[in-house]
């Protein structure tokens, strides 16, 4: 069995009702898909099992059946995440990977910085890929200067803090830094593919750090929007991103903050999340329906002003559950 597959089978155990371990690679719960059976509360069909060096999962009650990396994917986006960049570094991710012997660094890593010896994205030639991919994307000019570009990814990021032990097909990634004030504490790589599944990996060069990008532009004194992604939030005044973790605003001493999900109620993670943010007491933004998009970078690009939406839509407390309600529906 996968280490990595173990660690993640067990921390998203807690998340699984009646979860027990039967024997080595086999592990029984009720079905989250389907709820199991609805008879006898103690039935658990829901199997993860191991297969040729990977695992799966089957429901015995509804017969879904995915790979344990699209049933964690369905379960925590944010834990799936982290387990496939885990995979990614410990060179897991191809069909006839194995599980390779852990390998302690030989150098130490670099840790903060004040910029990166690459270039930046407004440097680069007009048809460059990278450059031709954010601004079909519409990201504003004023941004592609804080925006970098790599062509070997997995070694120039070995050479900021060793990271990968394997570097073989390496890939280009746009390279988004995480900042306070003018030191940058980390940064993510975003792949130009779009049959990428790892779309963003994120580096932290001082491990104390917040995953949270745009630190560096906010105003404390102002309502702060919390977005999922990067690009999301340059569209927006006054707007963080949550890079690939939780966030808690109230440990940056933030007094007035509003959470900004995507637009997809049929997603079970981002539902659950909106949940436990109003049942926190803190403002959320819920969709109206007649949008389609699923975030705010889509929703410029087809025409609408995601602030002004987004300023309509804030809710708390009672009005945010009925409005959640509502939008579940949609």
């Amino acid at each position: 069995m996968s280490f990595v597959d173990a660690k993640y089978i067990g921390l998203i155990s807690v998340r699984l009702q009646k979860f027990s371990k039967k024997k080595e690679g086999l592990y029984t719960f009720r079905c989250p898909y389907c709820g199991d059976s609805q008879k006898n509360k103690n039935k658990t069909r829901g199997y993860i099992y191991s297969f040729k060096n990977d695992h799966n999962f089957k429901c015995h009650n509804c017969g879904a059946s995915r790979s344990f990396t699209n049933f964690l994917k369905d379960q925590d986006t944010m834990l799936y995440d982290q387990y496939v960049m885990e995979r990614y570094k410990s060179g897991l991710s191809g069909k006839s990977s194995t599980t390779p012997t852990p390998i302690v660094p030989s150098s130490k890593p670099n840790f903060v910085k004040k910029d990166f010896d690459l270039e930046r994205i407004s440097e680069l030639n007009k048809s460059h890929p990278a450059r031709t991919y954010l601004e079909k994307r519409k990201i504003p000019d004023r941004c592609l200067r804080e925006l970098y570009y790599c062509e070997n990814f997995k070694e120039w990021t070995n050479d900021q803090k060793y990271t990968f032990s394997d570097v073989s097909n390496d890939e280009s990634r746009i390279i988004i830094p995480l900042k306070k004030g003018r030191t940058i504490f980390g940064f993510q790589g975003r792949s130009l593919s779009p049959k990428n599944k790892l779309r963003y990996i994120t580096i932290m060069l001082d491990d104390e750090a917040p995953k949270v990008y745009g630190l560096d532009r906010i105003n404390k004194n102002k309502p702060i929007y919390i977005v999922e992604g990067p690009f999301d939030s340059l569209f927006l005044e006054n707007s963080v991103a949550m890079a690939g973790s939780d966030l808690d605003p109230r440990s940056f001493g933030w007094s007035d903050y509003i959470w900004v999900y995507d637009n997809e109620p049929r997603n079970r993670e981002i539902v659950n999340r909106i949940e436990s943010t109003i049942d926190r007491g803190d403002k959320v933004v819920i969709w109206p329906s007649g949008i389609d998009d699923k975030d705010i970078n889509d929703m410029f690009n087809s025409g609408i002003d995601p602030q002004s939406v987004i300023e309509s839509n804030i809710y708390q407390g009672l009005q945010a559950k009925l409005k959640l309600n509502n939008w579940k529906k949609i």
